[in-house]
């Protein structure tokens, strides 16, 4: 039960910035009960294993919109720096860095969570995809339903009434 609680929470805190799925240093120190410094520091050290594609610092503008729409980033409002975020597989790097127990199991839960969020998006598509195929095959009726009401509403300058007469 508390990895389920776990999960949703790790869930909140990714975020798609740059079409990319990511979480931000912030968050991560957070959930590995480490300071974000400590946590940079870490990444700094082993900056081989974060490509770009890994890793990435935010600009000021992302930074800004997220402080905006994440109460719990009200902290991050007024430091001077900018933010690093993970992607899925930079994330993965960081239990290779973080060698803590509670690290090893963070980092379960946040692969765990990547995946349920990539399943979710795909079962997304599959639906507008049927949404779509569907207004295909039906907006076609439904204008021409729409155009007989509205003659029948037009009907010689007659009001049709609607409902039950006794």
């Amino acid at each position: 039960m508390a990895n389920i609680a776990h999960l949703e929470k790790i869930e909140n805190k990714i975020y798609l910035i740059r079409e990319l799925k990511v979480m931000l240093d912030y968050d991560l120190a957070e959930l590995y009960e480490v300071s974000t410094k400590r946590l940079n520091e870490q990444v700094k050290r082993n900056i081989k294993r974060f490509p770009d594609d890994f890793m990435f610092q935010l600009a000021k503008y992302e930074k800004d919109y997220l402080v905006a729409n994440c109460d719990h980033l009200e902290k991050l409002k007024y430091s001077y720096r900018m933010p690093y975020v993970f992607t899925e597989q930079g994330v993965a790097m960081l239990s290779s860095v973080l060698k803590s127990e509670k690290a090893i199991e963070i980092n379960v839960l946040i692969m765990r969570a990547f995946v349920k969020i990539r399943k979710m998006v795909y079962s997304y598509k599959d639906l507008a995809d049927k949404i779509r195929k569907m207004e295909m095959k039906y907006d076609g009726k439904i204008v021409d339903i729409y155009k007989i009401l509205d003659r029948f509403g037009r009907e010689e300058g007659k009001k049709i009434e609607i409902g039950f007469k006794p």
